[in-house]
């Protein structure tokens, strides 16, 4: 998200966007050696879809995916997290005039992005049930599922009833679970760097602490964001880091 935010403001050329970058560098200085694990699984696509409303510059909002697979459980919710094999982090163009319209388009924009991740799947002999998406907002869902009345909300319609489609037409079963599960929720906010040290271990390796994403038992507990300190500002970087180009 750090990188979408600086690519909006490279036009500006204004002092605080170098600040940006720098905390950016020094960030990634400080973690050089990313990594990310894969588990054994039976290749069923899983989507968490998330949106963050009127949080980037000009009134806009944020579009977050998170892509995995995963086996076939029942209910989507007994999923085994993955490693990512897609990410979805965007600003969306679009001004959006509620939380449901940008829940909505999200799900619209990682479902497109689903649709060739699944048909390349089925064509190396992978079967694909209808794709779980899952969605941390009840209005949004109900809107896809036909379980609300459309009122006014004209300005969705293209994507509300292409999502409603493709879900008659099985591709795709779009469920709500609680936004503290939703790994998509990580790439459409800004966090302190007390919440990026906590969850690093989710989406990425981390050898000196021995799990990683596919160790069920410790995801709620990571996933369960700490309470925010308002001195701790540095949004998207780690507080102990060292200057860019350098390691501790």
């Amino acid at each position: 998200m750090a990188l979408s935010d600086l690519a909006s403001e490279q036009s500006l050329r204004i002092e605080k966007t170098l600040d940006k970058i720098k905390k950016l560098l020094n960030y990634l200085a400080t973690h050089p050696d990313a990594k990310i694990r894969y588990c054994e699984s039976e290749m069923i696509l899983q989507v968490h879809s998330d949106g963050s409303y009127l949080s980037a510059p000009k009134s806009r909002s944020r579009s977050g995916g998170f892509f995995f697979l995963s086996g076939n459980p029942i209910h989507p919710n007994q999923a085994i997290l993955n490693g990512a094999i897609h990410v979805v982090c965007k600003i969306l163009k679009n001004v959006m005039s509620s939380v449901a319209e940008v829940e909505i388009t999200s799900a619209y924009v990682n479902c497109q992005d689903a649709i060739p991740i699944r048909n390349t799947l089925i064509e190396l002999n992978h079967p694909q049930p209808p794709t779980p998406v899952q969605v941390d907002d009840t209005t949004a869902v109900g809107f896809i599922n036909k379980e609300i009345k459309q009122k006014r909300t004209k300005s969705i319609d293209m994507r509300f009833y292409w999502l409603q489609d493709r879900e008659a037409q099985n591709q795709f079963n779009i469920y709500w679970k609680p936004g503290e599960g939703n790994l998509a929720n990580y790439f459409t906010k800004h966090f302190a760097p007390s919440y990026h040290s906590k969850v690093r271990p989710v989406y990425l390796y981390d050898r000196r602490q021995k799990y990683g994403l596919c160790q069920k038992e410790v995801q709620h507990k990571l996933l369960t964001r700490p309470k925010v300190n308002p001195t701790d500002n540095m949004q998207g970087c780690d507080k102990h880091t060292s200057p860019a180009g350098t390691r501790k």
